[in-house]
């Protein structure tokens, strides 16, 4: 039992000096009589100056009268221990006069008709500046968030909402507080629902930080009042003690969809007022080529006939009237054939009598009269084309050959018309000086730009290309 007597208090000595926090007992007047190791360390006190000091002298000035109280209440209470200040922070103060929150706990004892307190506390300075810097932090991204433009909409693992910024209450119509802890499909139209709950799974599974939504479609939302719209939106996740949260950052953009069905619509109707046109301008300079060709040049050729008449029936004329009459023959034949090189250039009778095929055989041998210069034509066996296609293939390929003759300085063209399946390819391509791609283009060319305007109008493709001394090569695909 000696022994026993004498090991208790050595081990209870041993405990209170190497706690790591601080413990201090006072008597009934408040007075130090125990001040361990960690509280010298809190406090910047030795226990030696600490002991039989009064407990005021370790709180600031201003908390001292109502902490007097709160003692004096705990005693009245009865109460062995309790907490201090679990809905506030304690504060402390140091020898220095610095003071510092704490964490702490009373209890209190009677032994021999006498009342001991017992304050064992800690220092909570790093984790009150930790909690105030995460509430500053926190305080600047809520007001990020909700300065945003966009829509900023969190959600967990059972895609329930549990951030829900300014803009998207503004987009959707539905204040904070009532869309917080609802499921995120409350705001999906019903008919996507199954398929959105799904895409979000897999893209949990994929592990990819973030991506684009409905990068190929539009995807909708749904405000309170019923109606969809559609947005723009990219998700991310990310993972925390073992959870997964999903962020969308979303746009309302019915506005630029609007805008852009109209400019859609505007295009097709620009697209087909310039059809029509390029019809009506067709079936114009067809009428006045076949009018050229029919008429005019069936008075000319009757009026070369009357000439030659006059030559041959005419008794004994004069060399004047021989002459004026040889002048006017000439002067006839010069018109017959500008008239027929107008009417083919307005439009070639060949290309609505014949069709493309032919009218293409036409302008190679045309354009090889005029410039020498040799031009190989391959075209597929069959190849038949209705309009415009016929056309546009046809005004294609003269302005092709226009430009090599201006401009290409070629000795050799290629002209090849194929067809692959429902598609049919026109290439023309020679081996001229060519041209920089890159360089501005001429004021008043219009050239490559028609021949991109007719591919376009008819939903076909175009390829140019050509560089310095490698010649150029033009393709049109409809």
């Amino acid at each position: 039992m000696p022994d026993r007597e004498w090991l208790i208090p050595a081990l209870s000595r041993g405990i209170l000096e190497s706690a790591m926090d601080a413990i201090i007992t006072v008597d009934e007047a408040h007075r130090v009589v125990l001040f361990n190791a960690a509280a010298e360390q809190v406090f910047g006190v030795a226990q030696s100056e600490a002991l039989g000091s009064p407990l005021e002298r370790f709180i600031p000035e201003r908390y001292r009268a109502a902490h007097a109280q709160h003692m004096r209440q705990f005693g009245a209470t009865g109460t062995s221990s309790r907490r201090m200040g679990h809905q506030r922070i304690v504060a402390g103060l140091r020898a220095n006069g610095e003071e510092f929150p704490i964490d702490a706990s009373i209890s209190q004892i009677t032994e021999r008709g006498q009342h001991f307190y017992t304050v064992i506390l800690r220092d909570v300075s790093q984790r009150v500046q930790a909690a105030e810097a995460l509430a500053r932090s926190e305080a600047r991204l809520r007001g990020i968030l909700d300065s945003a433009m966009d829509a900023i909409v969190t959600v967990d693992e059972r895609q329930h909402i549990l951030l829900f910024n300014a803009a998207a209450e503004r987009v959707f119509r539905c204040s904070r507080e009532e869309a917080i802890g609802a499921p995120l499909w409350r705001f999906i139209p019903e008919r996507f629902r199954g398929a959105h709950g799904g895409h979000v799974e897999r893209f949990g599974e994929t592990g990819t930080s973030s991506r684009r939504m409905g990068a190929s479609r539009i995807v909708m939302g749904l405000r309170t009042n019923g109606e969809e719209f559609p947005i723009d939106a990219s998700i991310s996740q990310i993972e925390d003690h073992g959870h997964r949260f999903f962020t969308v950052i979303l746009r309302d953009v019915t506005e630029r969809v609007r805008a852009e069905r109209a400019l859609r619509d505007s295009r097709e109707e620009i697209k087909e007022m310039a059809l029509a046109a390029n019809s009506v301008r067709e079936q114009e300079k067809s009428r006045i080529a076949r009018e050229l060709h029919d008429e005019l040049g069936q008075a000319l050729t009757a009026l070369k006939i009357d000439v030659v008449w006059m030559k041959q029936n005419l008794s004994a004329p004069t060399a004047e009237l021989a002459s004026k009459l040889t002048e006017m023959q000439l002067l006839v034949d010069g018109t017959v054939a500008a008239t027929r090189r107008i009417s083919a250039d307005l439009r070639p009778l060949i290309l609505d009598d014949l069709g493309l095929a032919a009218a293409a055989e036409w302008l190679v041998q045309n354009f090889t009269q005029r410039t020498g210069v040799a031009c190989e034509l391959v075209i597929a066996a069959g190849l038949e084309l209705g309009e415009p296609h016929a056309t546009s293939f046809f005004r294609v390929l003269q302005e092709s050959l226009t430009n090599i003759a201006r401009h290409a300085r070629a000795t050799q063209v290629e002209v090849t018309l194929d067809r692959e399946g429902e598609h049919v390819t026109l290439t023309v391509r020679d081996n001229g000086v060519g041209f920089d791609m890159d360089a501005p283009r001429r004021a008043g060319a219009f050239g490559l730009r028609g021949v991109r305007e007719r591919a376009t109008l008819l939903g076909g493709e175009v390829a140019i290309e050509s560089a310095p001394g490698k010649g150029t090569r033009v393709e049109l695909r409809l």
